[in-house]
C-alpha cells in the first residue's frame, strides 16, 4: 500500500478514495443499508441522539470522507477562539517562545553537552548551569526534571538578572531558587535542610505560584512541602525553569512536549498541551475501537457485537475502506510525540492488562500489521520510534512498587511489539541501538528509600550477623544462635526470596525480549533478527571500548551488569535450542570461542590489545605461521595499510587528548551522550562558555571515514559472512590444525558469547566490586551496634547522660541496619544471587577453555585479546570475593577442576613469553600471588602436572633483575610463610590490637605453606649451579637497594621529626619507606628459605660462588643488624614516632628473619658448614657481638668494648655511615628512654621454646668464637691489608697483572666487571696469595 519515493500523503488519499468512488452502489462490498448501517455504528455523530441515529440519511464510502470530517470539527473551537489557544499564541503570565527548551544560545554558563531535541543535557565541567527560553511571571506552572544521575544538581527557577559562574549556580544567587537532592537541600543565597535524597530514574516537579509568591517541589508525584514564601514578584521579574549541575551530572527536562508524569491540579505546564490534536486522536481512537468490536454477518445482514481480542485482519474489504479512512486522520498524528505517549502507548497498554501471556494477545499483532498496511513507511518509522522512546522513558522513571508493577506492565508491552517481526527489524536496524539506549530495558534499578518502595511489607523482618570473632570476620556458627536469632534469620530469608521471586518475573520478561531479538528464523522479510541484532551489539561494544577516556558515550556500568545476565540466560537458550537440531555439536556449558576468531579477521576487536601487541605488528611477524597453522595468506598491501592506519590512529587519538580544541570537538565531542537525556543517545551539541573558537573550529567538524581495507565494516556483514555456506567457513575461517573438526554452535553465537565476555572487561566486573559496599556497612553497622549495646550493659548507674547518649546511638544504628539490610536484600536479588554467580563462573569456565584452545596453537596464541586472561582472573575473584558470604563457591559445579585449571593458566602463562603487554604480565603475576594465599587455591597449584609446577618453579627463580621481582619474591615468601623462624603470624604481633582495613586481603590470611612447591624449589637450586648463583646474587642485590633505601629514607623522616617547625611527612614518602621495609623482610626471608632448603648453595665450597655468596650474605646481615639494634639509633625512633603509613615497621619482623638465617647456618648444620659460617661471620668487619645479645634483650646496659665499637664510624656497601645520631630534645621523650629493649623472650606466642634455645646457642657459641678470633689474631701492619676494603688481608692476586686484594672484594667486583681495579687491564685468573715468610 505504501508509495515510496515522492509520494507523500497526499498521494495515498487520492489514492484510496479513488478506489471507493469506483464503486458508487458498494455492490461488491455488502448491501447499502448494511453499509449505512455498519458506518453509522462505527462512526455516531455525537449531536444525534440514538433514536435517531436509524432514520439519519443512509451513509456510504462516497459520503464518508466529508462525514468524518464533520465529525472530527465538531469539537474543535471556533476561528477567534483557536487564535487565541494556537500554540505559539503568548498566554497570560509567560513570556517566550512555543515550544519551550533549553537556551543553548545564550542562556547558559561552563561547558555542557545537549541534546539534539535541546532537553536533555550533561554537565562538562566544574558546575555548569542553563536556563529554558521562556518564563513566567504570573499564574501557577509546573515542568518536570527526569533525573539520570543522582550527583550534584541545583534545579529550581532563576530570573534573567542571575549571574552564574563555576562556583555559584540556581539558588546561589538571590533571585534564584534551587532544590537539591543530593544534598537534601534547598537553596537561596542560604541553605537549609529540605526534601528527601534522590535517585537516577526519580522525577523531580518544579511548581511555582506567582499568585501566592511560593516555590514548591514534588518527587516522583509526592509534594516535598512549600520550600520558599514570599519570592521577589512584581514589574520586571520573571522565572525561568534553571539547573546546574556538576561534572557527568545529567538530566532531561519536560516543559510539556510529553504529557506531565504527575500533573498538580492547578498548575499549568510550560508548554500547552495540543488540545485539538489530542481531541481528534481520542475520536479516531474510538472509532478504531468500534471496528474492531464489530463484525458484519453478511448472511443474516446484521451486526454483530463482539469482543476487541478476538478481531483479526482478514482483508474484508468494508473493514480495510472503512479503516483506510480513519487512518487517513490518524497517521500523521501518530507521528507527534505527546499523541504515541498520551493515547497510542495507553491504549495498548489498556489491551495487555487482563493479564495471561503476552502470546495470548494477538490483537496487538494485527494493529501492528494494519499499521503497516494503512500508514505510509515513514509514519510508521517515526509512530514506532516514538511508542519505544515512551516506553522506555515509562519504564526508566517508574518507581519501584512492591510488585514491580509499573516496570511488568511496559517490559509486556515492548515485548508484545518486538513479538511482530516486522516491526523488531525496523527498530533493530534504526532505533533500538541507535537512537535509544536499549539497554536500559534490562536494567532493574536499585531503590535507594526501601519505605517507598514497599520493602518494609515485603521484608517485615530484618536480620544482621551479630557474632564476630577477633578481626572482624563474621563466625557462622549455627549452634551459637538464640532460637530469637535464629527465628529472625529465617524470616529475614523468607522476606528476601519473595523479593527474588517478584525480580525474577521482571528477568524473565527481559530474557524474553532478547530471545525475540535473537531470533535467527525470521527470514520473510530480509535478513534474520539475530543478525541485526549482532552487528549492533559489535558496535555498541565498539563505542564502549573506544571511548574509555569520554564519558558522555559510555554505557553505565549498572546497566551493564543487568545487561550482560539477561545475555548470558538468552544465549544459552539459544545456544541449547540449537544443539536439540544438531547432537554433534557442544552443549552451552562446554562453550568457548575458537582462536580463529582472533586472527582470521572476520571479527574486529576494535583496538584492543592483543596478548602480543599490536595487531599490525603480529600480522607482519607471524604472517609465516599463519600461513603454514592456518592456512591464511595475509596480502602485503594490507600490511602497509594497516601500519599506515596505525600512524593515523595514533595521530588521531593523540588529537583526541589534547584540551578541547576544535580538534577535539570533531573527533572526541560528536559521540552520544549516554547519561544526559533518558532516552535520546545522542548530544551533539556542546556548548562552552570558555572560549569562542570553540563553537567556529578551523577544521570541519566531522573527519573523513578512513577506508579500512581489513575486514567489512560491522555494519555491512551478512548472515552468509557469520555463518558461512558450503565451503565457506564463515566466522571460523583458519582452522588450525590443533582444534577438533567438530560443529560447536551457530557462529553468530560464537560471536556474542566473545562479546559477552568483552563486556565483563569493560565495566562489569568494576561494578561487581562496587556494589559490595553495601554488605560492607552492613557489617560495620553491625559491629558497632554490638559494641554500642556491651557499652550500654556495661553503663554505671549513676552515668544517666552517657546512657541516654549511647542508647541515641543504638537507635540510629538499630534505623540505619533495618534500612540497609532491606536494600541488600535487593542487591543480592538483583546482582549477587545464586543464579548471577553461575553466569560469571559460567563466563570463567569459558574464558579458561578458550585459553587453552588458544594455547594450543602455538605462536598464533599471540593474537588472542588480552581480556581473556583478564576475565579470567576477575571472575575468579569475584566469585572469591563478591559472591562469597551469600553464596559459597565450594557448591559450583566441578569447581576443583576449574580452579586447577586457571592455576594451570597462571603458572604457564605468568612468564610466557608470547605474552608481551607489562600490565596484563603484572595482572598475571598477582593473580598468582594472591592464588598461593589462600589453602584451597594453593592446593590447586599443587595439583597441576608436575612438569608445569616445575617450569612455574623456574621462572620464579630466574634472576630478579630486568624484570618486575617484588611479586615474584612475595609468591615465594607466601610458600615458605609458616615454615620460617617465628614466621608463622598472620598479622605482626604490635598490629593485633588495631583493626585490619580488610581482613579478606591476601596478605592476612593464615600461613599456608607448600611443602611440594619447595622440594621443586630445593632440587632445581641444588641441580643447577649456576642458576642458583644468579639468583641469589639478585636476591643479595636487591636486598642491599631496598634497604639502603629504607635507611636513607628513615633519616630523612628523622629530621624531618625533628624540626622544630610543626611540619609533615608526604603520606607518599611514608608509603614508599613502608614498601623498602616490606621488601626487606621478604628478600631476607627468600633467603633464609634458599639457606634452610639447600644450605650446601653457601656451605659447600666446592660450588664455585659458595664462598663469595657467603661472606655476601654474611655482611649484609650484619649490617641489617647494625642499623636496626644500635642503642636509641634512627630505627627506634623512627618507630617510636608511630607515624601512620609507617605501621609495618617495628624490629620483630626483620630481626625474627635474620635470627633465622643465622639459626640455619650457625646451629642446624653440619660441623664443617657451622665452622664456615662462623669464620666468614666474624671475619666481616661489620661484625658486632652487641648485635646478637640484643635479639635476647641482653645488650641493654652494654659497656667496654660493645660500646666503643658502636662508635667507631663503619662504612660498609650501604653507603652511609653507622655513625651514632645525636639524639635530640624532641626524640628522647620520657617514654621511649623507659621503652624496654627489643627481646625475642617477649614473644611467648609467636616463636618457640625450641627456637629461643637454639638462639641461646648460637649467642653463646659466636661469643666462644669471638673471644678465640681475638685471641688468635696477630695485629697486621697496614701494608697487609686489602687495599679496597682494609679489613681483610690479601689473600688474592690477579692475572696477568699481578695487583692484589682480599678474596672477598675481587670476587664481588669480577660479578659486575671484568677489568683490574687498579690499571684496568683485564683479569685473566685470580690465584691464592700466602705473604712469603720475612727473611
Amino acid at each position: 500500500m505504501s508509495s515510496k519515493g515522492g509520494g507523500t500523503a497526499l498521494t495515498r488519499r487520492n489514492y484510496r478514495l479513488a478506489s471507493d468512488t469506483d464503486k458508487p452502489k458498494a455492490t461488491g462490498i455488502v448491501n447499502e443499508k448494511l453499509l449505512s448501517d455498519y458506518l453509522h455504528h462505527v462512526f455516531p455523530s455525537t449531536k444525534q441522539g440514538p433514536a435517531l441515529a436509524s432514520l439519519s440519511k443512509p451513509l456510504g464510502f462516497q459520503d464518508l470522507g466529508a462525514h468524518l470530517e464533520g465529525l472530527l470539527s465538531e469539537g474543535e473551537p471556533t476561528e477567534d477562539s483557536r487564535v487565541c489557544e494556537s500554540a505559539d499564541q503568548p498566554v497570560e503570565g509567560r513570556l517566550g517562545p512555543q515550544p519551550v527548551v533549553l537556551d543553548h544560545t545564550s542562556g547558559f554558563e561552563g561547558l555542557l553537552f545537549v541534546d539534539d531535541d535541546l532537553l536533555g543535557v550533561i554537565g562538562h565541567s566544574n558546575f555548569s548551569s542553563i536556563r529554558a527560553t521562556t518564563c513566567v511571571y504570573k499564574g501557577k506552572w509546573a515542568y518536570e526534571v527526569l533525573i539520570s544521575s543522582q550527583g550534584l544538581m541545583q534545579i529550581g527557577w532563576c530570573t534573567l538578572n542571575c549571574r552564574f559562574n563555576q562556583e555559584e549556580g540556581v539558588g546561589d544567587t538571590p533571585d534564584s531558587y534551587a532544590y537539591d537532592g543530593n544534598r537534601v537541600r534547598k537553596w537561596n543565597v542560604t541553605t537549609t535542610n529540605y526534601g528527601k535524597s534522590w535517585a537516577a530514574g526519580d522525577i523531580v516537579s518544579c511548581l511555582i505560584d506567582l499568585d501566592e509568591g511560593t516555590i514548591t517541589f514534588c518527587l516522583n508525584g509526592q509534594s516535598l512541602g512549600t520550600a520558599f514564601t514570599n519570592i521577589k514578584m512584581g514589574p520586571g521579574v520573571a522565572y525561568f525553569p534553571a539547573i546546574s549541575l556538576s561534572f557527568k551530572e545529567s538530566v532531561a527536562f519536560n516543559f510539556g512536549s510529553r504529557p506531565l508524569r504527575y500533573p498538580v491540579d492547578g498548575y499549568l505546564p510550560l508548554q500547552n498541551p495540543p488540545t485539538t490534536d489530542l481531541m481528534k486522536a481520542h475520536k479516531l481512537l474510538g472509532y478504531i475501537k468500534n471496528v474492531l468490536s464489530t463484525s458484519i454477518d453478511a448472511q443474516e445482514e446484521r451486526l454483530v457485537e463482539q469482543d476487541c481480542s478476538v478481531w483479526r485482519l482478514h482483508g474484508e474489504p468494508t473493514v480495510l475502506v472503512t479503516l483506510a479512512h480513519i487512518f487517513n486522520h490518524f497517521a500523521p498524528l501518530m507521528c507527534k510525540v505527546y499523541l504515541v505517549e498520551d493515547v497510542l502507548m495507553n491504549f495498548l497498554l489498556g489491551i495487555l492488562e487482563g493479564g495471561g501471556s503476552v502470546d495470548e494477545h494477538q490483537l496487538i499483532q494485527q494493529l501492528l500489521d494494519l499499521f503497516w498496511v494503512l500508514m505510509e513507511d515513514y509514519e510508521v518509522n517515526e509512530c514506532l520510534k516514538q511508542l519505544m522512546m515512551s516506553l522506555l522513558r515509562a519504564y526508566r522513571f517508574s518507581p519501584i512498587i512492591p510488585d514491580l508493577g509499573f516496570q511488568i506492565h511496559y517490559l509486556r508491552l515492548t515485548t508484545a511489539i518486538l513479538h511482530h517481526e516486522k516491526s523488531r527489524k525496523y527498530l533493530l536496524n534504526n532505533v533500538l541501538f541507535d537512537v535509544l539506549r536499549s539497554v536500559v530495558f534490562f536494567y532493574i534499578k536499585t531503590p535507594l528509600r526501601v519505605k517507598e518502595a514497599g520493602l518494609e511489607e515485603l521484608i517485615p523482618t530484618t536480620w544482621w550477623p551479630t557474632h564476630f570473632d577477633k578481626e572482624g570476620k563474621d563466625e557462622r556458627e549455627p549452634e551459637d544462635e538464640s532460637a530469637d536469632e535464629r527465628l529472625r534469620r529465617r524470616a529475614y530469608e523468607r522476606g528476601c526470596q519473595r523479593l527474588k521471586k517478584r525480580i525474577e518475573v521482571v528477568e524473565e520478561l527481559q530474557v524474553q525480549i532478547l530471545k525475540l531479538l535473537l531470533n535467527n528464523k525470521d527470514k520473510t522479510t530480509g535478513e534474520a533478527s539475530r543478525y541485526i541484532f549482532l552487528n549492533k551489539f559489535r558496535k555498541f561494544l565498539q563505542e564502549n571500548a573506544s571511548n574509555r577516556g569520554h564519558p558522555t558515550a559510555l554505557c553505565p556500568p549498572e546497566y551493564m551488569v543487568c545487561f550482560l545476565h539477561r545475555l548470558i540466560t538468552a544465549v544459552r537458550a539459544s545456544w541449547d535450542d540449537g544443539r536439540r537440531k544438531s547432537p554433534s555439536s557442544i552443549g552451552s556449558e562446554e562453550a568457548y570461542v575458537p582462536p580463529q576468531l582472533f586472527y582470521n579477521g572476520k571479527v574486529d576487536y576494535f583496538d584492543l590489545q592483543r596478548l602480543g601487541g599490536l595487531l599490525s605488528h603480529l600480522k607482519k611477524t607471524l604472517k609465516d605461521d599463519l600461513a603454514s597453522k592456518a592456512n591464511i595468506i595475509i596480502d602485503p598491501a594490507e600490511i602497509q595499510a594497516t601500519a599506515m592506519d596505525d600512524l593515523d590512529e595514533d595521530e588521531e587519538s593523540g588529537a583526541a587528548q589534547r584540551p578541547f580544541g576544535a580538534a577535539a570537538m570533531g573527533g572526541a565531542l560528536a559521540r552520544p551522550s549516554w547519561l544526559s537525556s533518558p532516552t535520546l543517545g545522542r548530544a551533539n551539541r556542546f556548548l562552552s562558555t570558555a572560549a569562542v573558537s570553540l563553537m567556529t573550529p578551523r577544521r570541519p567538524l566531522t573527519q573523513p571515514e578512513k577506508v579500512k581495507v581489513r575486514t567489512l565494516a560491522v555494519e555491512q556483514r551478512t548472515e552468509e559472512d557469520i555463518e558461512g555456506s558450503y565451503g565457506n567457513d564463515g566466522l571460523l575461517l583458519g582452522r588450525p590444525l590443533e582444534e577438533p573438526n567438530q560443529p560447536i554452535a551457530d557462529k553468530s553465537l560464537l560471536e556474542i558469547v566473545d562479546g559477552i565476555v568483552m563486556m565483563y572487561n569493560l565495566s562489569v566486573h568494576q561494578q561487581l566490586g562496587k556494589m559490595v559496599v553495601v554488605s560492607d556497612d552492613v557489617h560495620e553497622y553491625a559491629v558497632a551496634l554490638k559494641d554500642t549495646e556491651e557499652k550500654i550493659a556495661r553503663c554505671p548507674a549513676r552515668r544517666p547522660d552517657i546512657l541516654d547518649e549511647l542508647q541515641k546511638s543504638q537507635k540510629v544504628f538499630a534505623e540505619k541496619l533495618n534500612h540497609l539490610c532491606r536494600r541488600l536484600a535487593w542487591i543480592n536479588a538483583t546482582i549477587y544471587s545464586k543464579e548471577k554467580m553461575l553466569d560469571v563462573y559460567w563466563l570463567l569456565c569459558v574464558c579458561i577453555r578458550t585459553i587453552e584452545h588458544a594455547d594450543n596453537t602455538g605462536s598464533l596464541f599471540a593474537f588472542a585479546p588480552e581480556f581473556y586472561l583478564s576475565v579470567a582472573m576477575n571472575a575468579y575473584s569475584a566469585l572469591k570475593n563478591y559472591f562469597s558470604p551469600a553464596n559459597s563457591m565450594e557448591e559450583l559445579p566441578s569447581y576443583e577442576e576449574t580452579l586447577t585449571q586457571l592455576a594451570a593458566i597462571l603458572a604457564k602463562h605468568f612468564a610466557d613469553p608470547r605474552i608481551v603487554g607489562t600490565d596484563i604480565k603484572d595482572s598475571l603475576m598477582q593473580a598468582l600471588a594472591s592464588y598461593v594465599c589462600y589453602p584451597q587455591s594453593l592446593r590447586a597449584v599443587e595439583r597441576i602436572p608436575e612438569e608445569q609446577r616445575v617450569a612455574m618453579m623456574r621462572n620464579l627463580l630466574a634472576p630478579y633483575e630486568q624484570r618486575p621481582w617484588a611479586q615474584t619474591n612475595w609468591i615465594l615468601v607466601r610458600l615458605w610463610r609458616g615454615c620460617g623462624f617465628g614466621y608463622r603470624y598472620t598479622r605482626l604481633p604490635h598490629l593485633l590490637k588495631t583493626k585490619p582495613e580488610d581482613a579478606n586481603l591476601p596478605s592476612l590470611q593464615k600461613p599456608c605453606p607448600s611443602l611440594l612447591l619447595q622440594r621443586h624449589m630445593a632440587e632445581l637450586l641444588s641441580v643447577d649451579k649456576e642458576m642458583a648463583a644468579s639468583f641469589l646474587n639478585s636476591v643479595l642485590n636487591q636486598l642491599n637497594w631496598a634497604f639502603s633505601e629504607f635507611i636513607g629514607m628513615i633519616q630523612e623522616i628523622q629530621q624531618a621529626a625533628e624540626r622544630p617547625e610543626r611540619n609533615f611527612v608526604d603520606t607518599r614518602q611514608l608509603k614508599v619507606c613502608a614498601t623498602c621495609f616490606d621488601l626487606s623482610v621478604s628478600l631476607l626471608r627468600v633467603l633464609e628459605m634458599t639457606v634452610t632448603l639447600v644450605p650446601e648453595i653457601f656451605l659447600d665450597w666446592s660450588r664455585p660462588s659458595a664462598e663469595l655468596l657467603l661472606r655476601r650474605l654474611a655482611q649484609l646481615l650484619n649490617q641489617v643488624l647494625n642499623r636496626v639494634t644500635a642503642e636509641k639509633n634512627l630505627f627506634d625512633r623512627v618507630v617510636n614516632l608511630r607515624l601512620p603509613g609507617l605501621e609495618s615497621v617495628d624490629h620483630y619482623p626483620i630481626l625474627v628473619a635474620v635470627t633465622g638465617i643465622l639459626v640455619r647456618i650457625l646451629v642446624d648444620g653440619d660441623r664443617q658448614g657451622i665452622s664456615r659460617a662462623s669464620s666468614v661471620l666474624l671475619s666481616d668487619p661489620c661484625f658486632q657481638l652487641h648485635s646478637i645479645q640484643h635479639l635476647l634483650g641482653e645488650g641493654g646496659d652494654s659497656s667496654g668494648s660493645s660500646s666503643s665499637s658502636t662508635a667507631r664510624p663503619v662504612v660498609g656497601p650501604l653507603g652511609s655511615s653507622v655513625a651514632p645520631v645525636i639524639p635530640s630534645a624532641a626524640a628522647t621523650t620520657a617514654g621511649s628512654s623507659e621503652r624496654k629493649h627489643f627481646s625475642l623472650h617477649a614473644y611467648t606466642d609467636y616463636i618457640s621454646e625450641e627456637e629461643k634455645q637454639k638462639v641461646e646457642l648460637m649467642l653463646t657459641f659466636l661469643t666462644e668464637e669471638s673471644k678465640q678470633a681475638a685471641a688468635s689474631t696477630a695485629p697486621t701492619s697496614e701494608e697487609d691489608l686489602c687495599p679496597i676494603c682494609y679489613a681483610h688481608s690479601i689473600s688474592a692476586v690477579f692475572k696477568p697483572c699481578s695487583h692484589k686484594s682480599c678474596k672477598a672484594c675481587i670476587n664481588q667486583h669480577l660479578m659486575n666487571n671484568k677489568d683490574c681495579f687498579f690499571c684496568k687491564a683485564t683479569i685473566t685468573g685470580v690465584e691464592d696469595y700466602s705473604k712469603p715468610a720475612a727473611s
